[in-house]
């Protein structure tokens, strides 16, 4: 799950950076609002973690702006002002959740969850397909009820796929959903990973739609 965290301070951003990448999210991040428009104009994001008082542009205005543009990338306010008009303006905007400074990683991680499962419009917590469970909270894979170890690259690369059963995802958005920005990611990454889930899981339902990218296949039970 990729997420674009917009925070101007060092040492917060850092600890936000390394915890919830600690906990499996892939964690772009940038310090100003002008290279976040820049970024959420061009490339593909599941959340977005937005501080407020940011340099050269206002989170309120990177939330007003992205809404009038058709985004409808969910976003959690991270800021230090606890008014209750701050609250409401930054919630009319467009924003999907608040989170007052300073706060716990734990409960940035359940609220990450909550807004990505009602984004795809579920209420499950967990991911079924076929014979294959996946708990993002718990971060466990089950095939048949029964444990799969899985690196965290395949698990995310999972996660993203059982998000959207039934449409094809470019090899772009797939790549950039389990890596970011890292550097130096070996070309023909994205396609052993596939080959070990369709390995690990009997995962033969994992198509490749030549030229264009992967997906999962609906099955007669999802119509």
């Amino acid at each position: 799950m990729r997420l674009l965290l917009v925070e101007d301070d060092e040492l917060l951003g850092d600890g936000i950076r390394i915890g919830l990448s600690q906990m499996n999210y892939t964690v772009d991040w940038l310090k100003d609002g002008q290279s976040a428009l820049v970024a959420l104009r061009t490339e593909h994001f599941d959340l977005i973690i937005l501080d407020l008082g940011l340099p050269k542009m206002s989170g309120i205005d990177i939330l007003e702006t992205i809404r009038s543009q058709g985004n409808t990338t969910p976003v959690i306010i991270l800021t230090a002002r606890e008014t209750i008009e701050d609250r409401i303006l930054g919630l009319d905007k467009g924003a999907d959740d608040y989170l007052a400074k300073p706060f716990d990683l734990e409960e940035l991680s359940a609220r990450i969850r909550a807004l990505i499962r009602r984004s795809a419009g579920r209420a499950d917590t967990l991911l079924s397909y076929k014979n294959v469970t996946l708990d993002p909270a718990a971060h466990v894979v089950t095939l048949d009820d029964k444990a799969v170890q899985l690196p965290r690259r395949e698990f995310d690369l999972l996660h993203k796929l059982l998000e959207n059963v039934g449409q094809v995802l470019s090899r772009e958005v797939l790549m950039q959903s389990i890596y970011g920005w890292e550097v130096d990611v070996d070309s023909n990454a994205l396609e052993v990973h596939i080959h070990n889930l369709r390995k690990k899981l009997n995962a033969d339902y994992i198509k490749t739609i030549r030229g264009v990218g992967y997906m999962i296949i609906k099955s007669e039970t999802d119509e």
